[in-house]
């Protein structure tokens, strides 16, 4: 278990239970298959490789939030808290994209552990009131549509209509050519859309919420309490600042679509993932809810393998090499936290091509003797 001061303990893959050449092979495939991505994540003509992989133009696709260059690729695969493989800089603060959905589900549960969400099937503008959730549809989302994605809101949220992720797919042969087109919208809860600016309303009901920023939240409640580095970020648009108490505060969004987002270690990025792999405790303290981790890694009834803004590895897309009770968080770049909690392994893998990223878990998995 790694201790407060950032030291971690090392163990050699084999007394592990790696078969050794299995996973420095599935390590020397991951550095071999860095993202396409630029590393100033702009290409030559300008563009911001957000833009540019989903496919956005026209009146929202304005970057509005800070972006830094990236790394190499990096990462970490952990059995018993101890690290058994390390490779790049894993030290490095690094934009990470969609990761940042699966800390707002943490904090969703902690707002939940406090009381503060009574039940997540509660419309959200039962403790949130504000215009945002006023009318017939809007005024019926709850929490669990919005963790689901399901959510359907309908609005303007600093600036980005709910409209620019319409249509937008995700994934192995994701088509984003009507990305952006008006469709009609469903009722809340029948209809799964991977939509940023419904993620970022979430993010900005827990900011009402907690009443205070949404990362001193997390630096008191799971941050410090787990040992993190003081070196992690999260950065809201230059259009998210809200008078909140008497105080000016910026809500941060659920990704970097139009830059700002969750800067953040690959070490620890590793110790959050360890936190949840191990049901929420971390040593002898208690940080978040068995119960709420359970919850969120639960399938939703309109995406088999999303929970509450967790990956699963179940549903019809699910990967076989993998454990059923696998799990991820996952963003553009690629950059993913794997946890296998049945045996105890959280792997860590930052700017890897997409394709590569099963074929890499997988070599993981299978370098694991029974």
């Amino acid at each position: 278990m790694p201790d407060r001061s950032g030291f971690w303990e090392r163990t050699e893959p084999g007394p592990a239970g790696f078969d050794p050449a299995g996973l420095a092979a599935a390590v020397v495939f991951a550095q071999g298959h860095e993202s396409p991505w630029p590393r100033s994540l702009f290409y030559p003509d300008g563009r911001y490789v957000g833009n540019v992989e989903w496919n956005e133009t026209g009146p929202w696709s304005e970057v509005v939030g800070p972006v830094r260059e990236r790394g190499g690729p990096a990462g970490l695969v952990l059995k018993g808290g101890r690290i058994v493989a390390e490779w790049g800089d894993t030290a490095r603060p690094d934009m990470t994209f969609s990761i940042a959905k699966s800390y707002l589900a943490v904090l969703a549960g902690l707002a939940s552990d406090d009381g503060l969400i009574r039940d997540v099937d509660e419309p959200v503008r039962a403790t949130v009131d504000d215009p945002l959730l006023g009318g017939p549809r809007n005024g019926r989302i709850t929490w669990r549509h919005l963790l689901q994605q399901s959510s359907e809101w309908e609005g303007e949220l600093f600036g980005k209509s709910d409209q620019v992720d319409h249509f937008r797919q995700i994934g192995p042969g994701a088509d984003n050519s009507r990305k952006g087109e008006l469709r009609e919208r469903r009722e809340p809860g029948t209809y799964y859309e991977y939509n940023d600016v419904r993620v970022n309303l979430l993010a900005y009901c827990l900011l009402r919420l907690f009443g205070r920023p949404l990362p001193e939240v997390l630096r008191e409640r799971v941050m410090d309490p787990i040992g993190a580095s003081g070196t992690w970020e999260w950065n809201g648009y230059s259009t998210s600042w809200v008078e909140l108490g008497g105080r000016r505060v910026q809500s941060v969004p659920g990704g970097s679509h139009w830059g700002g987002g969750l800067v953040i270690s690959t070490l620890d990025h590793a110790r959050f993932g360890l936190l949840i792999g191990r049901g929420g405790r971390w040593g002898g303290r208690r940080v978040l809810s068995e119960t709420w981790i359970e919850r969120m890694v639960q399938p939703s009834p309109t995406l088999a393998n999303y929970g509450f803004l967790w990956w699963l590895n179940t549903g019809p897309g699910a990967n076989p090499a993998l454990p059923a009770s696998s799990f991820s968080a996952t963003g553009a770049g690629s950059n993913v936290i794997w946890i296998d909690p049945e045996r105890d392994v959280v792997v860590v893998v930052r700017w890897i091509d997409k394709a590569a990223v099963d074929p890499f878990l997988t070599r993981v998995a299978q370098s694991l003797r029974p």
